[in-house]
């Protein structure tokens, strides 16, 4: 049955249609393990009372073999119905080819934030002396600043057109530029930040960080930040700012503060404790999530959700590695702990906690995958080896 809507609320049936996309490369391989451990994890915690219904649909390079283009229209269609989705990595093409599958899909969806949880989970390898410092989550905002592909070619029509404008403004463009634009708006910043700052209120968090470059791009993340505060103000005695703080017992309350983007990526190291939830445009949330990610064991092991109001899409942060394809060598993680996000979504916590503990302690008996295996010096694990593990774990202490 599909997942329904009541009082702006989701309402999730006990035998719930979820679509999946395998995703190209590697994605075959590390959608099979995930949806092996997920289906068990939810028969663990509630027997025969709740499963998942599997909905397969196309996109990438299968989809562009049986229907000719990478995105089908039925397959936002579908994924727009039953709302809530797991996706495996697709190829994006550099330079030509066509548009990234993953920014269509969120600007159709209004996807409009992506979230990005990094934990140190004991066992996984880390630069830092104290990884256990890093637990932050990354709220990004998904639908303008760069990445909503505003750009014109070297030498084109509509480059030369905007140059020839912003000379006639008072600006000196060099002929010849590729033209790329950043548009950020009031309303884009305002409801990400208030997704940020409910999350935090909800789920006992203790700050909100505003990570932007307000200080060179005084209108587009200067402007980010300061709709960021202004949409704090309606949050009443809730959410404090770090200079209000200083000094007082804070209780229940949100602290919100600001960092400049260069400046945080120091912080994220010296001092990760500090830092609760980012808050950031589109491409600073991009940099910033993947460093932090490299502090906790890569991003083979870091999740994501693509989500907007009552539709979210949970995808694996990494690529499709295609020199791995069928091979079963693959670390199904990143993609693994994205279900376990959307378990928590649609407000199934137990399988989530199941696969979390599992986790934990397939990672302390150090039966890891290849790229896990190779800084932790043992002997590696098949995707589908290292799969069965945790189910096996399931049942361990």
């Amino acid at each position: 049955m599909k997942i329904q809507v009541e009082e702006g609320k989701l309402k999730v049936p006990d035998v719930v249609d979820i679509p999946f996309i395998e995703g190209d490369g590697i994605g075959p391989d590390i959608t099979r393990a995930t949806k092996k451990i997920v289906d068990e994890a939810v028969t663990v915690s509630y027997g025969k009372d709740r499963r998942i219904n599997w909905i397969e649909l196309m996109a990438g390079e299968k989809a562009i073999s049986k229907f000719g283009t990478p995105l089908p229209d039925d397959t936002v269609k579908k994924m727009t119905e039953y709302r809530i989705s797991l996706k495996g990595p697709l190829t994006t093409p550099v330079g030509g080819g066509f548009r990234s599958i993953n920014v269509t899909l969120r600007q159709i969806m209004d996807l409009y934030a992506n979230v990005r949880p990094v934990k140190y989970y004991p066992g996984l390898p880390s630069p830092l002396k104290n990884p256990e410092k890093v637990d932050m989550i990354v709220f990004r905002e998904n639908t303008e600043d760069v990445y909503m592909g505003v750009e014109f070619p070297s030498n084109s029509e509509g480059a030369e057109q905007v140059i020839e404008l912003l000379n006639r403004l008072g600006y000196h463009i060099r002929e010849g530029s590729g033209i790329g634009i950043k548009p950020m708006s009031k309303f884009g910043t305002t409801r990400i930040a208030k997704m940020a700052i409910d999350y935090a209120l909800t789920n006992g968090r203790r700050s909100v960080t505003i990570m932007h470059k307000g200080n060179i791009m005084k209108y587009t993340e200067g402007a980010f930040k300061e709709w960021a505060y202004e949409a704090s103000k309606e949050y009443g005695d809730k959410v404090i700012s770090e200079t209000e703080a200083a000094g007082k017992q804070l209780d229940s309350k949100v602290i919100i503060k600001d960092r400049i983007a260069d400046n945080m990526f120091q912080q994220i190291l010296l001092r990760p404790d500090e830092y609760d939830i980012i808050l950031c445009p589109n491409l600073n949330g991009d940099y910033i999530s993947d460093a932090l990610a490299a502090q906790i064991g890569g991003i083979g092991v870091a999740p994501s959700g693509n989500i907007g109001d009552n539709y979210a899409v949970f995808e694996a942060v990494h690529g499709s590695a295609p020199k791995y394809a069928n091979l079963d060598v693959a670390d199904p993680s990143s993609l693994l702990l994205s279900a376990v996000m959307m378990l928590r979504y649609i407000k199934w916590s137990e399988p989530a906690n199941v696969i979390e503990k599992a986790f934990l302690n397939t990672l302390r008996d150090k039966q890891v995958p290849q790229d896990l295996a190779r800084h932790l010096g043992v002997k590696p694990l098949k995707t589908s080896e290292f799969a069965e593990s945790i189910v096996q774990h399931m049942s361990s202490k």
